[in-house]
C-alpha cells in the first residue's frame, strides 16, 4: 500500500470492549467470565487449562445449536472484576498481586489446581464479597 496523499476516515474501536465470536453450542451469560477455546471462540471460563481470558461478558449470548462462530459477545477488558472467591481452593491476602485461576464463570482461585485451570488476572483486592481482579 502506498502512503497517504489525502484525508482518510481511518476506522477505530473503543478501547476495551472486543467483540469476539462464540463457540458452537455456547451459552454465556451476561457478567460472567469468558475465555476463549484453542479455536479463537468465546466459551464461559471453566476448570480448564486450554482457556485464555479475554474478560467479562457485557451480554448474554445463547449459541445453542449454532455452529463456531454464528453470533459475537461483547467482551469489557479494561476494567478491575468483582468474581466470586473459591469455596475449595480461596484466594487470600498472601496472593494479593499474584495470578489467580479461573474455576468455573464467576469463580476464581488460588492456584493453578495442578494444571487444571486457566490463568485468569492479577488479583488487585479481596474483600468479603470477593476478589477484585485486573
Amino acid at each position: 500500500m502506498v502512503a497517504m496523499t489525502q484525508d482518510r476516515n481511518t476506522a477505530r474501536r473503543e478501547r476495551g470492549l472486543l467483540q469476539v465470536l462464540v463457540a458452537a453450542s455456547a451459552v454465556i451469560f451476561a457478567g460472567s467470565i469468558v475465555c476463549v477455546n484453542a479455536g479463537g471462540f468465546a466459551v464461559e471460563g471453566d476448570t480448564d487449562p486450554d482457556l485464555i481470558y479475554m474478560g467479562r461478558a457485557e451480554h448474554a449470548v445463547d449459541n445453542t445449536g449454532g455452529a463456531d462462530g454464528d453470533v459475537s459477545v461483547l467482551v469489557r477488558n479494561d476494567s478491575t472484576f468483582q468474581f466470586a472467591n473459591s469455596a475449595i481452593d480461596p484466594v487470600t491476602q498472601a496472593n494479593l498481586g499474584m495470578l489467580c485461576w479461573v474455576e468455573d464463570n464467576q469463580t476464581v482461585a488460588a492456584t493453578d489446581g495442578t494444571g487444571t485451570r486457566s490463568a485468569c488476572g492479577r488479583v488487585v483486592g479481596i474483600d468479603s464479597e470477593g476478589v477484585w481482579v485486573e
